[in-house]
């Protein structure tokens, strides 16, 4: 058996037949998986793009993420050749980040979006307020945003008038609008013009409450902000300190730390340092992240 597993093209045979196995029982759960995690992420990018109102060529961004995830991952492996198993670890996990990476930043994008809006709603309901009590309509009073404010309130807005004037009932446009931007604050605002144009009441009042809500809100938000950077930063530094040391390990003895490089065991020892590391680092950020 040791004279079978030291030979490389048969061990790499045998693995490739299990792995093959494995994904032939498993085959509509590793179909479903693979689309979810490949079709799923470029078609929620295009959805949150369309979000922002950023114009994109579809087939400049597939290709762009075919390239930094497969061509990046596949030029990893063969620059790592004849080191099969580091150059498939190595290139399966830069397209597995290549491609996941565009989602994150496309959604970090949107949430900074989002959280830029509720900052403007601060000023724009003031300014609604104060158009409500001078006898202007929520329309109007919502122009009166769109040219005094920027974006993303105004481009929100904007959309808003302008489905009214194509037909759409405010309440319609208006949840819409709560579809957009996803945030508690938003949906309080639509919830509230909703509710007030049915049975009536004092709108100008209602968006001072929702000013003062939302001020509050925000002095939670950094006070936590605040009291949790110490947990993200320690689970951060305790992450990085099993990488820190094989790199210690290998500028002092190279020779010491090779053998998880190139041998089997090691390699699997290696594999499951870095997903115990994944794992650490976001069980760690989920318990210090607390939602306002």
């Amino acid at each position: 058996m040791t004279s079978i597993l030291r030979n490389d093209i048969i061990f790499i045979l045998l693995f490739s037949i299990a792995v093959g196995v494995i994904v032939y029982v498993n085959a509509d759960r590793t179909l479903a998986f693979l689309i979810r995690k490949s079709l799923g992420s470029r078609d929620e990018i295009f959805r949150i793009l369309d979000l922002m109102f950023v114009e994109v060529d579809k087939k400049k961004i597939t290709w762009g993420m075919l390239l930094i995830s497969f061509g990046l991952g596949i030029a990893a492996f063969f620059a790592l050749w004849p080191n099969f198993w580091i150059g498939l670890f190595v290139g399966t996990a830069i397209t597995i980040a290549g491609w996941s990476l565009p989602l994150v930043l496309v959604k970090n994008m949107f949430e900074k979006r989002c959280s830029r809006f509720v900052e403007q709603m601060v000023d724009g309901l003031t300014i609604m307020g104060n158009g409500i009590k001078s006898g202007l309509s929520v329309t109007q009073c919502m122009e009166r945003v769109v040219e005094n404010m920027q974006n993303p309130i105004s481009q929100e807005f904007a959309l808003v008038l302008s489905q009214i004037r194509l037909g759409r009932s405010v309440e319609e446009a208006l949840v819409e609008l709560g579809d957009r931007i996803p945030k508690p604050d938003v949906q309080m605002f639509v919830t509230a013009i909703n509710i007030l144009k049915e049975t009536g009441g004092n709108l100008a009042e209602t968006f001072s409450t929702i000013v003062v809500t939302i001020r509050e809100r925000q002095k939670i938000e950094k006070k936590i902000e605040a009291m949790t950077a110490q947990g993200l930063t320690q689970g951060f530094i305790v992450s990085m300190v099993p990488l820190v040391l094989m790199g210690i390990f290998f500028a002092i003895d190279p020779s010491f730390i090779r053998p998880m490089f190139v041998h089997p065991i090691g390699l699997v020892i290696l594999i499951v340092i870095f997903v115990m590391i994944i794992i650490g680092g976001l069980t760690i950020r989920k318990i210090v992240k607390i939602k306002v």
